[in-house]
């Protein structure tokens, strides 16, 4: 930790962003003796290309990189992410220090005119801005028209209720945080619209070795968080995927059992692969069930169909 005793964590300065890191402020100075907490706002590419659908954007790290590139130039102490959007493999010298308590790890369907999903008109125009979503949403509702959709979760809201839209989907774990949930028509269920990776859970890395301020984020990392994100993850890193992926997975904990669900989708919904197993709930087996659950969907032909998936895109992108 730098400047004898504020601690400085980078963010992104969109509301969900700053409500995450806000929260990982307050559980800091819950701690007895606690240091001085500075929030430092940090542009991503990401937030750049706020218009172009990230899908035809070559990479990963898009609203990660450049806050653990000031984590790693120790201009913070402390990145704090969505961890849906870091990569599994962190740059050389940080790391995953925390996991806070997952929210809602369901996406959530919100319309205009209060029809579920099911119950949209033929040709709906509904809203999304992950190549995940986009596949579920063909496989259920192939007739629907589906328009990209970027901006903060109050901007996508304003955008629906302006009309650009009949529905828009979103994750319900966003909504609920910036006290949006009344909005929300249908939480979709994890069966047939299952998450992406992590989803939910709110990451927070430092430099290793920083014990000054690693000792400040021990206590915050929860059992049951890390043990679904490090299999999610181990299945994502095996599958050799990304935010780009039309990949669904959902870990949980019940009891002293860990279960995961995963499924791989075409992105016109016309072929779906998926897996799930389970192991017991401890830190050592949770990678290992990931990457089980991975070989499983390879042995049944994930591999070839996020090729394809990869390949048609490559050809469609400008």
């Amino acid at each position: 930790m730098s400047r004898a005793a504020i601690l400085r964590i980078g963010t992104r300065a969109s509301a969900l962003a700053l409500w995450q890191a806000r929260e990982v402020a307050a559980r800091i100075a819950a701690q007895p003796d606690a240091p001085a907490v500075e929030l430092v706002h940090i542009r991503t590419s990401g937030d750049s290309q706020s218009e172009r659908p990230l899908w035809q954007v070559r990479g990963q790290a898009f609203f990660t990189r450049e806050i653990d590139r000031a984590l790693l130039d120790k201009e913070v102490d402390v990145a704090v992410h969505s961890l849906k959007d870091l990569p599994t493999q962190l740059d050389a010298g940080l790391e995953l220090a925390a996991l806070l308590p997952r929210a809602d790890p369901r996406d959530a369907l919100v319309s205009r005119c209060g029809a579920t999903l099911a119950a949209l008109p033929p040709g709906a125009r509904i809203g999304t801005s992950s190549l995940r979503r986009r596949a579920f949403l063909a496989r259920l509702r192939p007739d629907a028209i589906q328009l990209e959709l970027r901006g903060n979760v109050p901007t996508r809201i304003e955008r629906l209720q302006r009309g650009e839209y009949d529905a828009i989907v979103l994750a319900a774990a966003g909504l609920v945080r910036l006290g949006l949930a009344r909005h929300v028509t249908e939480y979709l269920s994890v069966e047939s619209f299952p998450p992406a990776v992590s989803q939910g859970v709110i990451g927070v890395c430092a430099r290793s070795g920083d014990e000054a301020t690693l000792r400040w984020l021990a206590a915050l990392d929860e059992r049951d968080a890390r043990l679904a994100a490090s299999a999610e993850r181990a299945l994502l890193s095996h599958l050799e995927g990304g935010c780009q992926v039309p990949l669904g997975a959902l870990a949980t904990v019940q009891g002293d059992t860990l279960t995961l669900l995963a499924c791989v989708c075409a992105l016109d919904g016309t072929r779906h692969l998926s897996a799930h197993a389970a192991a017991p709930a401890a830190r050592a087996g949770a990678e290992a069930l990931g990457v089980r659950v991975a070989e499983e969907l390879l042995a049944r032909g994930a591999g070839e169909l996020m090729a394809s998936e990869r390949q048609a895109r490559a050809v469609e992108a400008p």
